[in-house]
């Protein structure tokens, strides 16, 4: 069998044992909600300004803020960033 196919059946072995909450080696990565409003606020943007800084959608972050929807996945990730290092967000985004 190729590498690749070891590497996903490794992957997927993993994923299972975890899920029966055995002890596997997997990394498991949680990143904690972030009140978006609240970032957005301490950076003194608008909702607007925002969105267009960060690529959001501005339907996207009204959502957000509303409490309509949660971030997922990478926006979760780059929230989390933001909330803790925004000026080096805004810095490497800038090119």
């Amino acid at each position: 069998m190729s590498d690749y196919f070891n590497s996903i059946k490794q992957g997927l072995n993993e994923a299972i044992a975890f899920s029966k909450g055995k002890y596997t080696e997997a990394i498991v990565h949680e990143f904690t909600p972030v009140d978006v409003k609240n970032i957005r606020k301490k950076m003194g943007m608008t909702q607007a300004e925002f969105a267009s800084a960060f690529g959001i959608s501005i339907s996207t972050l009204r959502h957000w803020e509303r409490g309509d929807r949660v971030p997922r996945g990478p926006a979760l990730v780059l929230l989390n960033v933001v909330k803790k290092e925004p000026e080096a967000v805004l810095k490497a985004l800038a090119g």
